[in-house]
């Protein structure tokens, strides 16, 4: 049973951090003309409002998006980040936050297009009718690793691939991995973006190890800690990406845009970014 909604969530410093990379490997693929694919495994409701009972139940989204909206000077990959959020609301009030599909269609050009899953039945719905009528996407309730397994390797030769479960089952982790060794085989040459949380369970510990250890190079891990773990090991203390076949610009970015998110976003003294990477 399928409980986590990521309404709860959105915005956060996970979000933040997540769809900054999102942004920018976006902007990476576009530089060439021939059209890509963007596949989302566990794509959400498309678009959140932060308004609304559920978002302001836990107010995360003033941690992180919150932070940085009217700070000035932010560094470039953050905001182009704060850019494609400030799109979603025209007002200049943040009332919406949008989800990856919402940030990839934002983004997207004409020949481009979206592969869009997700198994829970109230997201999904969602989701559909977001996109309604858009003919650049493809939006299923369903298995997303079942859906990404169909869809590689993709007609265009080229694709940007989001995997980012909730980890609500152990289990969660295991299939990770599984998905994106799979992914790998079928499609050596595609981008492959692992969301993951930080904590102090074992196996959140030694994804990125597992990631790792399924190639020797080309691939970059980026973490983003916001405070010390809990004493009682409940609750995330920051979230971190394993990408494949990043860019090589990717590195750089991150050192120019991470110090900076440590500073707005970091909740105690403990707060730090890891970036390591393969990149020839």
């Amino acid at each position: 049973m399928l409980s986590y909604r990521h309404a709860f969530h959105a915005g956060n410093h996970a979000d933040v951090l997540k769809h900054m990379v999102l942004v920018d490997l976006i902007g990476y693929l576009e530089q060439k003309d021939k059209p890509f694919w963007y596949i989302d495994t566990h794509a959400g409701a498309g678009l959140y409002p932060l308004d609304t009972p559920t978002a302001l139940k836990t107010g995360e989204f003033r941690d992180g998006i919150g932070r940085l909206w009217t700070e000035p000077g932010l560094p470039a990959p953050v905001q182009a980040y704060v850019d494609q959020v400030r799109k979603v609301n025209r007002s200049g009030r943040l009332l919406h936050y949008p989800g990856s599909p919402q940030f990839a269609l934002q983004m997207l050009r004409p020949d481009d297009r979206l592969h869009l899953f997700d198994l829970h039945s109230t997201d999904s719905r969602l989701l559909q009718k977001q996109y309604d009528g858009e003919r650049r996407v493809r939006a299923l309730a369903g298995d997303g690793y079942a859906g990404l397994k169909a869809l590689l390797p993709p007609q265009p030769r080229r694709a940007l691939v989001l995997v980012d479960p909730s980890y609500e089952d152990r289990q969660d982790y295991r299939q990770v991995v599984d998905a994106v060794e799979d992914a790998l085989r079928r499609f050596a040459t595609g981008v492959y973006m692992v969301w993951y949380p930080l904590l102090v369970k074992r196996e959140s510990v030694r994804l990125p190890m597992a990631l790792a250890e399924l190639r020797e190079r080309d691939w970059l891990q980026v973490e983003l800690r916001v405070k010390a773990p809990a004493e009682d090991g409940i609750g995330m203390h920051g979230s971190g990406l394993f990408v494949f076949n990043p860019p090589w610009t990717l590195p750089a970015t991150l050192e120019a845009a991470l110090p900076a998110l440590v500073r707005l976003l970091g909740q105690d003294a403990t707060a730090s970014h890891l970036v390591r990477h393969t990149i020839a």
